[in-house]
């Protein structure tokens, strides 16, 4: 069984940076495609960025040039490092795991981005 647990999140200052980490379980970690997404409160989940299994990766507008989704197989781990962060990036970040069609998702690492 998949299961992505996450870490990393916290509180930050406008324009700091925090690395969100997640450890996926699993002995076929390089052939899971994974991404970050997240959920503000009093809105539905969105895509933040994903790479998949060839490592080719995909953010969504608002943190192109500021966030970096990146993989390291042999720790069966996915990052996604945050730059020039925004009070508008506030969220619960989930990491989700998808395979054969099914998607595994963690239980969620806060991030608040406040003064």
């Amino acid at each position: 069984q998949v299961q992505p647990v996450e870490s990393g999140g916290g509180l930050v200052q406008p324009g700091g940076s925090l690395r969100l980490s997640c450890v996926a379980s699993g002995r076929i970690f390089s052939m899971y495609d994974m991404g970050w997404y997240r959920q503000a409160p009093g809105k539905q989940r969105q895509m933040v960025a994903t790479i998949n299994n060839r490592s080719i990766r995909n953010y969504t507008d608002s943190v192109k040039g500021r966030f970096t989704i990146s993989r390291d197989n042999r720790k069966n781990t996915v990052y996604l490092q945050m730059n020039s962060l925004k009070p508008e990036d506030t969220a619960v970040y989930y990491c989700n795991t998808r395979f054969r069609g099914e998607d595994y998702w963690g239980q969620g690492t806060p991030v608040t981005v406040s003064s």
